[in-house]
């Protein structure tokens, strides 16, 4: 196959599977440009926007699915670290396709005590461009974005490691300079 061949044949492929879409809104999220607004309910029902924690560094984490042992030593991590996230300013968000009654089961399971949104309908995972999946099984990939106090993301992880993960953006936070407001 020749280069255009190969190109015009790889688009397709990519378009089947619904990924050509996500490259496109990805680009539109970068380090230094606004994260975008949302408006999700967390495992007790209670609605949160991004403008809700503005002021504050925010920890928005995308997840695939409560209760598998990636996600769970993930959250789990974010949960052993919440103390030091809360002496730096920042609040922690997790973020995944499943539903309220979900997140309710695994945040009351291994006590997170963080709010954990539910995208059911994969709005915001897609306006992060961190939609995947297989086919029609969608999941968001596990990736993270760190937004600074005026809105903008600050860092953005594409390659986590769940148990590694907390500590990272706690590092980055110290970097950053970041320090609860009095």
């Amino acid at each position: 196959m020749q280069g255009s061949q190969w190109h015009r044949w790889l688009a397709a492929a990519l378009a089947l599977l619904g990924l050509a879409a996500v490259g496109a809104v990805r680009a539109e999220v970068a380090v230094g440009q606004p994260a975008p607004d949302f408006r999700l309910q967390d495992q007790n029902g209670k609605w949160h926007t991004l403008a809700d924690h503005r002021g504050q560094w925010i920890v928005l984490y995308f997840y695939p699915k409560d209760q598998t042992p990636g996600c769970t030593k993930e959250a789990c991590a974010f949960r052993d670290n919440i103390f030091a996230f809360e002496a730096l300013g920042a609040v922690v968000l997790g973020v995944s396709l499943d539903d309220v009654a979900s997140h309710d089961e695994f945040a009351k399971k291994y006590s997170l005590p963080f709010p954990l949104l539910a995208d059911t309908g994969g709005t915001v995972t897609n306006l992060y461009g961190v939609m995947g999946g297989f086919g029609p099984i969608k999941l968001a990939k596990r990736q993270s974005f760190l937004i600074a106090p005026d809105g903008r993301i600050a860092r953005h992880y594409a390659s986590v490691e769940p148990e590694k993960h907390s500590a990272e953006v706690l590092a980055d936070l110290k970097a950053l300079g970041a320090k609860k407001s009095s």
